[in-house]
């Protein structure tokens, strides 16, 4: 049977990943100023990925 405390203590670790995804997404977005910064670069590497994957799908077999 769950206790309060285990209840409590899944509930917490919950919040610790919440607010550990929002500092990584505001240190991240931070320098969102210019072209340049961390975030647009990832965004810029995914969008490569995902159009190299997109043209090897579109290859005949």
């Amino acid at each position: 049977m769950n206790s309060p405390n285990s209840v409590r203590q899944s509930g917490q670790a919950s919040i610790e990943y919440a607010v550990v995804c929002a500092a990584l997404a505001f240190a991240l977005g931070v320098g969102m100023v210019d072209n340049n910064s961390v975030l647009w670069q990832l965004i810029e590497a995914f969008k490569l990925a995902y159009q190299k994957y997109s043209y090897s799908l579109s290859l005949p077999l």
